[in-house]
């Protein structure tokens, strides 16, 4: 059990990283005079549709190659659109909210009709605020929803859409006592929040909350709160916010130690539990339930992008590609105001690089999600992915 710990320690401190960037902050929100499409650039879809690619291109060696990435797979979409035409105008940012803020300006001089990303959710917010009195929409990358809203669309997975879709499935599974056990970061907080919201949209119970500072002795004193809390409340299901590369390790090996049965507690995790592969032997997630996009879309869209570029794409690439194939399913329509807002949240959605999904109003992102268990030590869809919404097609 120590030399486990041991080997968790350096892990636990340097590899939080990237679950805080997937919360990226933001500054001032963003100035919603977008709501409803009341505003919005007229296009002509008979003509090419100049849209703006902004990428953290110029940045770090990391953001250079996401920033090609994002380009090559909107390029790939282009590919498939079928009678409408893109102009597509790239435009690097160094994943700085200045440089953002004066691309996304550029861009709109130069006849932008559409942005896509930045990705950074701080850059995105400023790209929103620059251009949100000509009315040009932002389909950021960001999966920030605190910057979401007014004319800035948030294309990432977020906690929300994540908590809200597995809730849901653990509500109709009878899994419907959740405790949520969150760390005390930002990440934590958010994915706390997204979890207690969603438990309350689909009439499930909260069995409260466990919160832990990041460090191995935290996670270790954390065990007998969450065993307490269980017991107390009723808890038929715990809900944790941790990664693969953060607490999860020890928590999957701690609670069921502790008497937290995976065969009376359903555990439930918000991020994914088969990254890395390694993830999979753990004891503790055998049974375990999380959510992922669907599996053929996304296998798809890698073979597609591997056939073209001679590479395995980050899944962040994708949201390039999600971008441009809204853009031109609403094209098709031949509408002049295909852009705006009311056209971007037709309820029918959009198919993209992962599976279906749609914008809503409020800005963020609805995906169309499967969620998956592990058995044996593999990955098993226990509900599938939607291939559809309902609403108005496009």
């Amino acid at each position: 059990m120590i030399a486990v710990f041991e080997v968790l320690r350096k892990p636990m401190r340097l590899l939080i990283l990237p679950l805080v960037a997937l919360a990226l902050t933001a500054c001032e929100p963003v100035i919603a005079t977008n709501m409803g499409g009341v505003k919005g650039p007229k296009v002509d879809t008979s003509k090419p549709i100049p849209v703006a690619l902004l990428i953290p291109r110029g940045g770090s060696a990391a953001d250079n190659q996401l920033a090609q990435e994002l380009e090559n797979a909107a390029r790939l979409a282009i590919r498939d659109l079928g009678g409408v035409q893109i102009d597509l105008r790239v435009y690097g940012t160094a994943g700085n909210a200045a440089l953002a803020s004066t691309a996304a300006s550029q861009a709109v001089t130069d006849g932008a009709q559409i942005i896509l990303g930045p990705l950074y959710g701080e850059a995105a917010n400023a790209a929103g605020n620059a251009v949100a009195a000509q009315g040009v929409n932002v389909l950021s990358f960001s999966n920030n929803s605190s910057i979401a809203g007014g004319n800035v669309f948030v294309l990432g997975h977020g906690f929300d859409d994540t908590a809200d879709r597995l809730v849901r499935y653990a509500k109709s599974a009878g899994k419907d006592r959740i405790l949520v056990l969150h760390g005390q970061d930002l990440a934590g907080q958010l994915g706390r929040d997204a979890i207690l919201n969603a438990i309350a949209a689909n009439g499930a119970t909260s069995a409260g909350t466990v919160d832990y500072a990041l460090s191995q002795e935290a996670v270790i004193a954390a065990v007998p709160r969450v065993k307490a809390a269980v017991d107390a409340n009723g808890a038929n299901a715990v809900f944790l916010t941790t990664s693969s590369a953060s607490a999860l390790p020890l928590f999957a090996e701690m609670l069921p130690q502790a008497g937290v049965s995976v065969a009376t507690t359903q555990y439930i995790g918000l991020t994914r539990w088969d990254i890395p592969p390694q993830t999979l032997a753990l004891p503790g997630v055998q049974g375990g339930w999380f959510a992922l996009p669907d599996p053929g879309a996304s296998s798809a869209f890698a073979q597609r992008y591997s056939a073209a570029y001679g590479s395995t794409p980050n899944p962040i690439a994708g949201l390039a590609f999600d971008g441009i194939a809204a853009v031109g399913a609403l094209a098709k329509s031949g509408k002049s105001d295909a852009l705006t807002a009311s056209r971007l949240t037709q309820g029918a959605g959009f198919r993209g690089a992962s599976g279906v999904f749609r914008l809503r109003p409020n800005g963020t992102t609805e995906h169309g999600l499967a969620v998956a268990t592990i058995r044996n030590k593999q990955v098993v869809i226990i509900s599938p992915s939607p291939q559809s919404f309902g609403g108005a097609g496009y």
